[in-house]
């Protein structure tokens, strides 16, 4: 193989990388790309998942914070949140 050939990516490995991305997407973002979607379309889907994921991030860490900040911190339940923010 030669030099310059040998780091492009094929079309397969890019068909696999799509199928791969398409997976990861939630049924219902599927379903707007469904069958043979361009790449770009996925890409664009794929974009406004992560976006969203992010959303939900933030939401639920602000939730987070509220409680604890209403939560005495020596209670069972506070140590129970803590536990889950701890490495394995």
């Amino acid at each position: 193989m030669s030099g310059s050939r040998a780091g492009r990516i094929t079309d397969d490995e890019i068909n696999e990388l799509i199928s791969k991305l398409q997976s990861l997407l939630p049924e219902s973002s599927r379903r707007r790309v469904a069958g043979q979607a361009s790449a770009s379309k996925l890409l664009q889907e794929m974009c406004k998942h992560i976006r969203s994921l992010h959303r939900d991030v933030d939401d639920l860490s602000n939730r987070l914070s509220e409680l604890m900040a209403t939560m005495d911190s020596n209670s069972p339940q506070a140590d129970i949140i803590r536990s889950l923010f701890r490495s394995p």
